[in-house]
C-alpha cells in the first residue's frame, strides 16, 4: 500500500488512463475539459505502478474555482485506498472552510439486484470520509413515438412573464414541496431565498430560449402551475416542475407535464430526461403516466 500514488492527471494526454474504469460519464469527460466544466487538477487517481486502483472527479460551472459535484467515484474493490484518494484529493481541491460538494452516483434502475456490491462499495468510500445518504432519485427519459396526452381543455398555458413571476412561482410551490433538497433547503434560509438560490444553481444556467417556460393557469388567468422544459449542458429535460398547494390534488400535474412535454418534443428532440425524488410517488406515478420510463437512478450522498 505504500507505494501508492495518488495525484491529478497530467492533462487530456491522460484521459486514456482516467477511463479505464468504465462509467456512464465517461464519454463526456473530454468535452467537459474542453468546455471548462472540469479541470485535469480536479481529476485524480491512485495508481499501483500502471494500475489504476481508484479515480474520481469533480464536475464545476464554467469560470468557477470551486466545483459544484463530486460526480466520478471509482475503486477496484478496495474501500480504504477509495478514501484516502478522496481525503487527500479533497484537500487539495475544496478550499478550506468550504463545504464538501455533495456526491452524485448514476446508478442503474435496478441497482439493488444487479449492482449491489460495486454500489455500496462506492457508498462506503464516502461514508469513511464522513459522508451520508441525503437522497435517491429516479432518472427518466421520454422517446419520440411515445403518445403524448392531449392538449389540456381545462388549462391554459402561457409563457413566464419575467423573473420575478417564476421567483414567485418558485417559492410557493416549496410549501408541502417532496423534493428533499428543498426541505433541506428550507431548514436553512426562508422560501424565497431557497428558490432564489435554486434559479441561481439550475435555471439560470439552462442553454434554450426562456419562452419555453409555461405557467398553466385556469381559464380565469389564475396559475395553477408551472413547468421549465430546456436544455442544460446535456440533453432536452424537464427542468422544475410544479403545482401550487392550493392546486394539488386535481391531476394537473398531467396536463403541465404534458404540455411541457409537448414543447420540447417540437424541437425535434432525441430525447428528453426528468427525474425526481424516490420518495416523490406522486411525480413518479406523473412521469409513467405520461410515457417517461424509468432508464437509471441517483443516490446523492452529502458532508455535514
Amino acid at each position: 500500500m505504500h507505494d501508492v500514488i495518488m495525484r491529478p492527471i497530467t492533462g487530456r494526454d491522460e484521459l486514456a488512463l482516467f477511463n479505464r474504469m468504465p462509467y456512464v460519464l465517461n464519454d463526456e469527460v473530454a468535452d467537459d475539459l474542453a468546455e471548462g466544466r472540469r479541470r485535469p487538477e480536479w481529476l485524480w487517481v491512485a495508481l499501483d505502478g500502471d494500475r489504476l486502483l481508484a479515480r474520481l472527479a469533480w464536475w464545476g460551472r464554467p469560470g468557477e474555482d470551486v466545483p459544484f459535484l463530486l460526480d466520478i467515484l471509482d475503486i477496484a474493490d478496495d474501500v480504504e485506498v477509495g478514501a484516502r484518494l478522496l481525503r487527500t484529493a479533497a484537500a487539495e481541491v475544496v478550499p478550506a472552510g468550504t463545504r464538501q460538494p455533495a456526491y452524485l452516483r448514476t446508478v442503474p434502475a435496478d441497482w439493488r439486484d444487479t449492482a449491489r456490491h460495486d454500489v455500496e462499495n462506492r457508498m462506503a468510500v464516502a461514508e469513511n470520509t464522513g459522508a451520508h445518504l441525503f437522497v435517491e432519485r429516479l432518472r427518466f427519459e421520454w422517446h419520440p413515438g411515445t403518445p403524448l396526452r392531449e392538449p389540456s381543455t381545462r388549462l391554459a398555458f402561457r409563457p413566464v412573464r419575467d423573473t420575478d413571476e417564476i421567483l414567485d412561482l418558485m417559492t410557493r410551490v416549496l410549501d408541502g414541496t417532496l423534493d428533499a433538497h428543498s426541505r433541506d433547503d428550507l431548514t436553512r434560509m426562508p422560501a424565497r431565498d431557497a428558490a432564489v438560490q435554486h434559479y441561481e444553481d439550475e435555471l439560470v444556467h439552462y442553454r434554450s430560449p426562456r419562452d419555453w417556460w409555461r405557467v398553466a393557469t385556469l381559464p380565469d388567468g389564475e396559475p395553477v402551475g408551472f413547468v421549465t422544459p430546456a436544455r442544460n449542458d446535456y440533453n432536452p429535460i424537464i427542468g422544475y416542475i410544479a403545482v401550487l398547494p392550493e392546486h394539488r390534488g386535481n391531476g394537473y400535474i398531467d396536463d403541465i407535464l404534458a404540455e411541457g412535454t409537448r414543447v420540447l418534443a417540437a424541437q425535434d428532440v432525441p430525447r428528453i430526461r426528468a427525474a425526481t425524488d424516490l420518495g416523490n410517488t406522486p411525480m413518479a406515478a406523473a412521469f409513467h403516466r405520461a410515457g417517461y420510463v424509468n432508464v437509471e437512478r441517483t443516490i446523492t450522498m452529502t458532508w455535514h
